[in-house]
């Protein structure tokens, strides 16, 4: 069901500032020292090219944000991390074509440019797309990186369709890419889902997002009754240590695709001929910046969530946008428990009206 939570007043400075508050990232410390993550303030960039100047209302933390972090040097000028944003395109570079200023917008940045955990940031607009209308700036950020990974894992390395049948093992279901992985294989293809959840709590937040049954961490005697032949497709955000169960419920010739490293040797598999995939929605991106098929993504995403087909994964709001803040929701997810999506809005100085 779609959120029916009233859109935020679309807000936009009267004036660009010469700098801007941002958040740095030193590595080598746990994430309680107040170093791991600091407030800093930056000159603001210009926007050339096909790059849009945002105003950063809203971020979200990521599982990437924290594993980066903690490699960022210890000293010199640290990095600002920070990928899904929520936001209004304030100027544009000469050459941009898909947006205008006061666009209100949405997307998952870049991981080799200089990240959302910024007032103003620059981003390629080939993707970024125009923000959901029907959701606030934290439901809308909540959403990007984890739908653009959905959605590859989908239908560019599965190449599933609107007809594609069969089964569907989602490993780390109640996760942001589990969640959408699963509301999309229910809305835009024919496969039943079956969601791993270990938690009474993420089972009935499976459930939520349209899982056909829930099972245990301990999950392939539960699979090979719910799926005697196997399943067909396996997507897993945690894949150490399931290797062995994934060979188990996965039918021969089936398809696995993974969004994080295997931990060792994924040689069981060998036996059933299965299709290893990897996923990483950055390498877009990075390897072709004219490749505009995240912001079609993100376009076609957005109409789907207005049309109530798609909801948000948004469960923890976090305000202000601010290094103390960031530092708490960098712990939420470090956790390795978190439900949804943890999202940052408001910078202390730029409250919405």
């Amino acid at each position: 069901m779609a959120t029916t939570h009233t859109p935020d007043p679309v807000f936009t400075s009267p004036s660009i500032p010469d700098r801007m508050p941002a958040i740095g990232a030193r590595g080598g410390r746990p994430v309680s020292d107040a170093d791991a993550l600091s407030d800093i303030t930056l000159p603001v960039p210009t926007p050339t090219g096909r790059d849009l100047l945002v105003e950063v209302q809203g971020v979200s933390v990521n599982p990437v944000d924290v594993k980066v972090r903690a490699g960022a040097p210890r000293t010199g000028t640290p990095p600002i991390l920070g990928y899904d944003a929520t936001g209004v395109v304030v100027a544009v570079g000469e050459e941009s074509t898909r947006f205008a200023v006061g666009d209100r917008v949405f997307y998952a940045g870049q991981i080799d440019r200089s990240g959302t955990n910024a007032r103003f940031h620059l981003v390629n607009e080939n993707i970024v797309g125009h923000a959901p209308r029907s959701l606030s700036v934290a439901e809308a950020a909540a959403l990007p990186l984890t739908v653009i990974t959905a959605w590859e894992s989908l239908f560019d390395r599965l190449a599933l369709t609107g007809e594609s049948e069969g089964v569907l093992l989602v490993i780390g279901a109640a996760g942001g890419v589990g969640s959408l992985i699963i509301q999309l294989a229910k809305a835009l293809t024919r496969l039943e889902v079956i969601a791993v959840a270990s938690r009474p709590e993420t089972a009935e937040w499976v459930r939520q997002m349209g899982a056909d049954h829930v099972v245990g961490r301990d999950f392939a005697g539960e699979v090979s009754t719910l799926a005697p032949a196997g399943v067909d497709y396996v997507f897993t955000s945690f894949t150490p240590g399931n290797v062995r169960a994934i060979a188990d419920a996965i039918r021969p010739r089936g398809q696995v695709v993974s969004i994080d490293e295997t931990g060792g040797s994924i040689d069981a598999l060998k036996a059933k001929s299965v299709t290893w995939h990897w996923e990483l929605m950055f390498t877009r991106p990075v390897t072709d910046p004219s490749d505009h098929y995240q912001h079609d993504l993100l376009e076609s995403v957005a109409k789907l969530v207005d049309a109530g087909t798609l909801r948000t994964t948004l469960t923890t709001h976090l305000t202000p946008l601010d290094a103390t803040t960031m530092r708490q929701a960098h712990e939420i997810v470090e956790a390795s428990r978190t439900i949804g999506k943890v999202v940052v809005t408001d910078w202390p100085e730029a409250r919405r009206p």
